[in-house]
């Protein structure tokens, strides 16, 4: 990958969500951890892509459960073949979906991150999108209406389905990120995009400001950018074409900072801090960072009602402040 490929990323800051979550010291009492994961795995209809879209899915299953730490009670899977790694395990059919949602109905909180990936085939009818599963399809509507009645901060919506742009401006809303695979519904060709963005959440490459994170915004342009080189270096024309909406304004952009990203550059699916093992000083430096950042976030939004002076001088003030925080957190990570 080449360093132009992340030009516009290099210099963006990120903002953690810090969530209500786990572990403090023993004796001490717990929050809740409030993500909550559905992980839906769609028919592949040919042996090439049932071992791709299996493989795919095995690999977020590990993210989910091993790397990011996600409750296995909060992680909901649904397969064709129902297998998977949480213990709430189903066929992938529409009515174990709404099973699901009912699920996170009953159980979500106001503070909840809940996500929800679609690995497989979609189609479009010229009107609406769907996505394939056991048995009837369900469309970017109906996953509208399962959505409106969770309750969530924030809600993640990645569908790296075909046909999967037809979702974007359906799905599209305040506090949502909805990142597809494809531009439009009539990209109905099998994607890539699954691949290459599951990657990011383990490639150093991903971690446009060395924060040691990797945010959607920077899981999304690193995909975004390995699945244009793919198609280049396979000397075919590309037919899919990766968007991300997190403004709600129903139109997607194909990079961050086009007029999205700015919410998606604040969402991490790994723990909480207040969730990991890090000793409590370190857990006061993140969070001290954590402020930072979103200080660091508030000038950006302000840039253009600002006097360009004005705007670096302000924004140069937090950043120098950020790298001395972080190089405190690392030296502190670093010590036994």
């Amino acid at each position: 990958m080449t360093r132009s490929s992340f030009g516009k990323m290099g210099t963006s800051v990120v903002v953690g969500l810090l969530l209500l979550g786990g572990a403090h010291a023993q004796g001490e009492r717990r929050a809740p951890d409030e993500r909550f994961a559905v992980l839906v795995r769609g028919l592949g209809g040919d042996p090439t892509f049932e071992r791709r879209f299996t493989e795919w899915t095995d690999r977020l299953c590990g993210l989910l459960t091993e790397r990011w730490r996600f409750r296995p009670e909060h992680v909901f899977v649904l397969t064709p073949d129902g297998r998977g790694c949480s213990p709430n395990v189903a066929r992938a059919t529409a009515d174990a979906v709404r099973h699901a949602f009912e699920r996170l109905r009953v159980e979500s909180t106001p503070e909840s991150l809940i996500v929800i990936f679609l690995i497989g085939h979609g189609g479009f009818d010229g009107a609406r999108g769907y996505f394939h599963l056991v048995g009837p399809d369900l469309s970017a509507e109906d996953f509208r209406a399962l959505l409106s009645r969770v309750k969530a901060r924030h809600i993640v919506f990645v569908n790296a389905a075909s046909s999967s742009g037809a979702f974007l401006p359906v799905l599209s809303r305040p506090g949502t990120i909805v990142i597809t695979a494809t531009r439009s519904g009539r990209e109905q060709q099998a994607t890539i995009f699954a691949h290459y963005f599951i990657e990011a959440f383990t490639d150093a490459r991903a971690d446009a400001d060395k924060d040691g994170r990797i945010s959607l915004a920077e899981a999304f342009a690193f995909a975004t950018a390995l699945t244009a080189e793919h198609y280049a270096q396979q000397g075919i024309l590309a037919t899919e074409h990766p968007l991300l909406d997190d403004n709600g304004d129903g139109i997607g952009h194909g990079e961050v900072g086009e007029g999205d990203g700015q919410l998606a550059r604040t969402v991490y699916l790994e723990a909480p801090v207040e969730i990991g093992g890090e000793d409590e000083e370190l857990r006061a430096l993140l969070r001290q960072r954590q402020a930072l950042l979103e200080k660091i976030e508030a000038v950006k939004a302000r840039k253009a009602e600002m006097p360009p002076e004005e705007y670096e001088r302000e924004l140069e003030r937090w950043l120098l402040e950020l790298a001395r925080l972080t190089e405190r957190i690392n030296a502190r990570r670093k010590t036994p």
